[in-house]
């Protein structure tokens, strides 16, 4: 059998040709699944507002021992507390 293979022309060997597309083919927009943002403008800053100043509020009221930002004791907790959860009720929002 190699001695068969051997007396072949490699320039004789044929290979495969491929069909030729259509050129009339449909092609879908590729921003038909993607629905327009209907967030408001104010969402997305409010919210990271509210994330950092509610942070800050606690790492403040921590560090100063209480003193700082207000002085009305451990209700500053729930003071930086509250906009963490406000800003998470609004990433619900979010789209």
């Amino acid at each position: 059998m190699s001695s068969r293979l051997a007396r072949l022309d490699p320039w004789e060997w044929t290979m495969a040709v491929s069909k030729k597309r259509d050129k009339n083919v449909y092609k879908a927009p590729r921003n038909i699944a993607k629905a327009p943002s209907e967030n408001p403008k104010w969402l997305i800053p409010t919210i990271a507002a509210l994330l950092i100043v509610g942070t800050v509020w606690i790492i403040v009221y921590y560090v100063t021992s209480a003193q700082y930002p207000l002085g009305i004791g451990n209700a500053n907790l729930l003071v930086g507390f509250a906009m963490l959860t406000t800003a998470m009720i609004l990433l619900t929002k979010w789209k």
